[in-house]
């Protein structure tokens, strides 16, 4: 089993390009995972994890309803935001600037096999991470993501979670709020939660601005913790 996860940072990326290149690293590892069954080989499969910031973009899951988008399409535009309707699981988030955005890209038959302890490994390193800046983060039952004051009126959702498995390699990720425009949630119902709000991390800090930075090395160090992985810097993506 190889747990090593190669790390990149691809900076702020189109919502496109990035969902290509995930699709691509997602058909590497599931083309080798075949081609060890069908020939009767165990070459490795590789492990990826994906940071990226996406310009102002709405996406809605499989199972998401259209509705819970507040925006047609001229509001959208007016807005400078596209939208996208893609493979992973959830309803309709929204991704901006100011949001960091974790898409690992894993083969979990090197880890566990378990998409349940996979989302809750997920979100126990954000909330492990919110935890150095002194906030207590939680779940909420029967709403995958990460939250702050659960079962009060001021609930608030601070990171999305939805992916896609198969043949447990994952793809599609997190979305957490560090400094991100919160005024961009008002044209959506969040994962189409109603009665809750969400919240970034400088807002909670109350600052003005988190350094982006510090909070990916937080979160790779308790994601590479909780998988009892090595995550290292990978130096150039693989070209298929």
């Amino acid at each position: 089993m190889n747990k090593s996860i190669e790390l990149f940072d691809l900076g702020e990326v189109d919502y496109k390009e990035t969902w290509d290149t995930q699709e691509r690293l997602f058909k590497e590892i599931l083309d080798l995972k075949i081609k060890n069954r069908r020939e009767n080989t165990n070459l490795e499969t590789p492990n990826y994890f994906l940071y990226v910031a996406h310009p102002h973009v709405y996406t809605l899951g499989k199972s998401g309803d259209l509705s819970n988008l507040l925006l047609n399409e001229k509001q959208l535009a007016d807005k400078g935001a596209t939208f996208y309707k893609i493979n992973r699981g959830g309803d309709i988030t929204y991704h901006g600037p100011g949001q960091i955005v974790g898409y690992p890209i894993l083969d979990l038959e090197n880890f566990f096999t378990d998409i349940h302890k996979y989302l809750r490994l997920l979100e126990e390193a954000i909330i492990r991470t919110m935890a150095e800046y002194g906030l207590t983060a939680t779940r909420s039952d029967g709403e995958t993501g990460v939250w702050l004051d659960v079962g009060t009126p001021f609930a608030r959702k601070i990171c999305a979670m939805g992916v896609r498995a198969s043949r447990w390699v994952t793809m599609h990720g997190f979305a957490f709020n560090v400094n991100a425009n919160l005024g961009y949630f008002d044209n959506i119902i969040p994962c189409g939660i109603k009665d809750k709000g969400v919240t970034s991390l400088n807002v909670e800090l109350g600052v003005e601005t988190v350094d982006e930075t510090e909070v990916k090395e937080k979160i790779a160090k308790h994601f590479a913790t909780l998988f009892e992985a090595t995550v290292l810097k990978g130096e150039a993506l693989p070209v298929v």
